[in-house]
């Protein structure tokens, strides 16, 4: 590794330790959709055979996985701080300049903007993981070469569907826009004109494919087997649409790499005019850069990349009946509602143009280059010390360990109500959060999927049921009538309430159920004489292999050693 990727590293740490803050105490930061629970077990779940659609594949396997060497907790801490790292060194080695400092500033813009701070607050870790190693990506996709390319595609593996299709989208832009054999292409400030040995001639474009499709191979084939029992909800688009949180509209909001859909997940201050309007003149500057030095060999296509996801991230805003109609041709275009991720090769441009912009504007003083760094901290201070304090670690309270000891000793399908997808736990400091239930307790646990969006006007938007069980039990569940005989006969062992405010509401629908945990934090209950469960299980052959295929080409892909990946994608040093 070269002294300037251990520099990037030192700096996207110290940015990490600001960014996190009180995230990074003893216990665990619940927020939205980051759910981390001590000791996590495999199941079925894990890797998408049951339930929900396989969001969380393979992630969930791979933190379970690493929580069997170390601590939960500390599993997740050391994933976060990991995202600010590889995002700094990895974008600070494709800024094509010779002068440290200048890679320094594309890495730290890269690492510290609103769409890590909005993607952050929301809870969105797995796809910050393949966000952050997007500029690898790149670079093995503007060579041509798989093998790097499947190295550099692991940490979006790791992040599953979302991380990989934006990835996707990167590889085959570029790879359509490298350049033909012989043909001579400059290299930006840093170095002259310089023949391409190895440019498309139709032959690399099928292996970079074949290497995306290898490592999405753990979410797509789980994917694939639910699609066809998976309702297509055209609801959903009005309400991922990007949304304005600055003055400059949706449009604007997305240029500025903002604009997610969550308002809840604006970082403090965020969008006020006294930091807007200067981010924007960062941006534009940054932008203006790129178009006239940073369009080299190294990041040949990457601007058609950014362009496509700026179009893809305002579809819902722009022209929703278009995406609703694709997602009632095909469930699979849903893919698309949540437009924002795909701003991400954008986030690649504006950093290496930041670069570039710091390395003419700076030159040789060093001194301006190091204020550069301070600019993206100061125009966006809500993301310093857990976006104040919206990030926190906390501790699972003990009701609950009692609750997955008794589940344990005896196990049995587990219905968790409210029936809600998320709760604001007060142990939690009223943060929202995915409810943990399902992965804190072993075995099968129904819960209801559909989102919930509030979208400021008259009601709000709910999406559509996609655990087959949980959509069964829907109109039952809602009906206000009691439960206990019905549950009884759907093979529901237990049932456990986790909102204290409803606890005497739920009681009530459960008349000659057994109250096995009782706290203030949850109540179980055991149904006597439940049935067994008439789930009929997905088959595990097809994803084990599909896992076992992808864990196989990345060792191959590994006779690369890994150090060659750091200097291939790392300038040489002055």
């Amino acid at each position: 590794m070269s002294r300037g990727s251990v520099v990037a590293a030192g700096t996207g740490l110290v940015l990490g330790l600001l960014a996190l803050g009180p995230a990074l105490a003893p216990g665990f930061t619940l927020a939205y959709d980051m759910v981390f629970v001590p000791h996590p077990t495999f199941d079925r779940e894990t890797f998408g055979l049951a339930g929900m659609l396989p969001r969380h594949v393979p992630s969930d396997a791979v933190v379970t996985a690493l929580a069997h060497v170390a601590p939960a907790d500390l599993v997740q801490k050391a994933i976060l701080l990991a995202v600010f790292v590889i995002a700094c060194v990895s974008a600070s080695a494709l800024v094509p300049s010779e002068r440290l400092t200048a890679r320094l500033a594309g890495g730290v813009v890269y690492a510290w903007n609103p769409f890590v701070a909005e993607r952050l607050l929301l809870g969105q870790w797995a796809l910050l993981l393949g966000y952050a190693a997007l500029p690898w990506v790149v670079r093995a996709a503007a060579r041509g070469e798989p093998r790097r390319l499947v190295l550099a595609l692991v940490p979006a593996a790791i992040g599953g569907f979302a991380a990989m299709a934006v990835s996707g989208l990167v590889v085959l832009l570029i790879g359509l826009h490298r350049p033909r054999p012989g043909r001579s292409v400059g290299a930006g400030r840093s170095g002259a004109g310089r023949s391409v040995g190895v440019g498309w001639s139709g032959q690399d474009l099928p292996w970079l494919l074949a290497g995306l499709l290898v490592m999405s191979l753990p979410w797509l084939v789980p994917s694939l087997a639910r699609f066809s029992g998976v309702p297509a909800d055209p609801a959903g688009v009005a309400a991922f649409a990007a949304r304005a949180d600055t003055p400059f509209g949706a449009l604007g909001s997305l240029l500025l790499l903002g604009g997610g859909w969550n308002a809840e997940t604006v970082p403090p201050g965020y969008g006020a005019v006294v930091t807007a309007v200067p981010w924007l003149c960062v941006v534009l500057l940054a932008l203006v850069a790129y178009a006239r030095g940073g369009r080299a060999a190294a990041t040949r296509g990457l601007g058609v990349a950014a362009l496509a996801g700026l179009v893809l991230a305002a579809l819902g805003a722009v022209v929703p009946g278009l995406l609703r109609w694709a997602i009632g041709l095909w469930p699979g275009f849903a893919i698309l509602r949540d437009g924002h991720q795909y701003v991400a090769p954008l986030a690649v441009v504006v950093a290496v143009g930041a670069g570039l912009a710091v390395d003419r504007v700076a030159g040789g003083r060093p001194e301006l280059a190091v204020l550069a760094f301070l600019v993206p901290v100061a125009l966006l201070p809500g993301l310093a010390w857990g976006a104040g304090g919206r990030l926190a670690a906390v501790r699972y309270p003990a009701d609950w360990s009692r609750a997955r000891a008794v589940v344990a000793a005896e196990p049995g399908t587990v219905l968790v109500l409210p029936w809600e997808a998320y709760r604001t736990y007060a142990w939690n400091g009223g943060r929202r959060v995915l409810d943990p239930l399902p992965r804190y307790l072993p075995g099968r646990v129904v819960l209801n999927d559909a989102v919930r969006v509030g979208t400021g006007g008259r009601r709000d938007l709910r999406m559509a049921v996609e655990d087959p069980r949980a959509r069964a039990l829907d109109p039952l569940i809602s009906s206000g009538a009691p439960l206990t005989d019905a549950l009884r006969a759907r093979g529901i062992r237990y049932v456990a309430v986790d909102a204290s405010e409803e606890f005497g509401t739920w009681g009530a629908r459960l008349p000659g159920a057994e109250r096995v945990v009782t706290g203030p934090d949850l109540t179980l209950y055991r149904i006597p004489g439940a049935a067994g469960s008439r789930e009929t299980p997905v088959s595990q052959w097809p994803t084990a292999i599909a896992s076992f295929t992808t864990f196989a080409v990345v060792v191959w892909s590994m006779r690369l050693p890994v150090g060659s990946l750091f200097r291939s994608l790392s300038p040489k040093e002055p």
